[in-house]
């Protein structure tokens, strides 16, 4: 007996040092299996007393009567399926006749404390059936991508959401995006994976950093054409116009519109076109885009110039395969003529912390208030956590894995021979001194390097 008390206590021990200092290994190992017997055990009780049931129906009580039973009791969602992961639970349920997806949406914050766990957040997947997403720990407390994403073309994993799944930024699917964030608030380093995850794609990138390439020209050998100033930034906008005027030209000569031609098969985009001559596709990388926009001058014929192009291309440029992420530390109509208009265009809107509430509704404001809220609740020592949402009004909480500069120019450079040279920007290739620099080794005893 003494043996078991022994191993019983330092089992208990084991689990509460992992609980403190490793919350994904502690959860993998117990956690997993204790939420999922309080889940199930607790699951009636817990329905009842947060309003999720129904009153039996006509039927069940004419047949209680007829039988001289007791009256049935009121009846909770169905569990359709339980199923564990690396970060939580996820609970599918079947909705009784007469529930509604929002009344579980209204109900999370009460099954979060009721099954003890860290958060619960949940979506309709089809009418009458609900996915309730529970975390068991703070999972943007110390990022960990999964090492198996759901990775395709123009599709990259950059963070982690609140909910334990893995957020995609998808160029297909929302061609355009916006990035907003005061200085340290993480802006920085969502650049950076994005930039990491793109690098070993068949994608062409091209940067506009007008902070005299402090952040895009050290991943210089990963570019296909690059800007460090607003001069040369107008003329590259303008060459990457001309090009979406040529890649529209042959997207009309490969149409392919005859009578016996399929609808599936009629080219509308590059990616109706066949792989041996469908053009590169470009993500399009806007640093700072108040340097781009600001001008000491009334009336600039430089600054018009580059918002009108900028605004082309985010109205063009997606059957073109040309795609925009423009960054900034603010977006609002004192930037000048064209900004919302430009902005109108960019679907996707990522916000990290920002200085004031004003910053938040130039992201979210025509989209979701909710979001504001949450973008503007961002605590200062949260760097890198944001709120993403879209033009549906969805947003979720986010946080990108710490990716330092060093790592990604490692990334960058193993990937340089995937750069392409494209003709329209060959005058904006990046000059590169030397050979391409092995990997420099990341602790902090390797030596510097150019």
């Amino acid at each position: 007996m003494t043996g078991f008390t022994v191993a019983l206590v330092l089992v208990v021990a084991a689990a509460g040092l992992l609980r403190w200092r490793r919350p994904a290994w502690y959860w993998m190992t117990f956690g997993v299996t204790l939420a999922a017997l309080r889940v199930l055990v607790r699951y009636a009780s817990v329905m009842e007393a947060c309003g999720l049931t129904v009153p039996p129906s006509r039927w069940r009580l004419t047949l209680a009567r007829a039988t001289n039973r007791p009256v049935p009791e009121s009846r909770p969602p169905r569990i359709l399926r339980l199923r564990p992961t690396r970060t939580g639970l996820v609970l599918r349920l079947k909705l009784r006749p007469g529930q509604d997806a929002f009344d579980v949406a209204a109900a999370s914050d009460r099954l979060r404390h009721s099954f003890s766990m860290y958060g619960v957040t949940s979506r309709a997947l089809r009418s009458g059936v609900v996915e309730v997403r529970m975390t068991g720990y703070d999972v943007l407390k110390r990022v960990q991508m999964p090492a198996r994403t759901d990775t395709r073309p123009m599709r990259v994993p950059v963070a982690l959401r609140e909910d334990g799944s893995v957020h995609y930024r998808d160029y297909r699917a929302i061609p355009h995006a916006l990035t907003l964030g005061a200085t340290e608030s993480g802006k920085s380093v969502y650049q950076r994976n994005l930039v990491a995850g793109l690098a070993p794609m068949d994608v062409a990138l091209v940067g506009i950093d007008c902070k005299q390439g402090v952040e895009l020209f050290p991943l210089a050998r990963r570019f296909s054409a690059l800007a460090d100033n607003p001069d040369t930034a107008a003329e590259l906008l303008d060459a990457l116009v001309t090009r979406m005027e040529s890649v529209y030209q042959l997207i009309r000569a490969e149409q392919r519109i005859t009578a016996d031609t399929p609808d599936a098969e009629i080219a509308a985009d590059i990616w109706d076109l066949p792989d041996d001559i469908r053009p590169t596709p470009i993500v399009v990388l806007v640093d700072e885009v108040a340097e781009l926009a600001l001008s000491t001058k009334k009336n600039d014929p430089r600054r018009d110039r580059i918002i009108r192009a900028l605004v082309r291309l985010a109205q063009l440029g997606r059957a073109a395969g040309i795609y925009l992420e423009v960054c900034g530390q603010r977006f609002g109509s004192e930037l000048g003529d064209g900004i919302t208009m430009l902005r109108a265009q960019l679907t996707g809107r990522t916000a990290h912390r920002v200085n004031d509430e004003t910053s938040a509704k130039m992201a979210f404001g025509d989209i979701s208030p909710d979001a504001v809220l949450a973008a503007i609740q961002i605590p200062a020592e949260m760097r890198g956590v944001a709120i993403a949402g879209d033009s549906t009004g969805g947003w979720h909480r986010i946080r990108a894995p710490h990716t330092s500069l060093r790592q990604a120019v490692n990334i960058c450079n193993r990937h340089a021979d995937r750069t392409p040279d494209l003709p329209e920007l060959t005058p904006f290739r990046p000059a590169l001194p030397g050979a391409p620099a092995a990997p420099v080794p990341l602790s902090k005893s390797a030596p510097a390097t150019a």
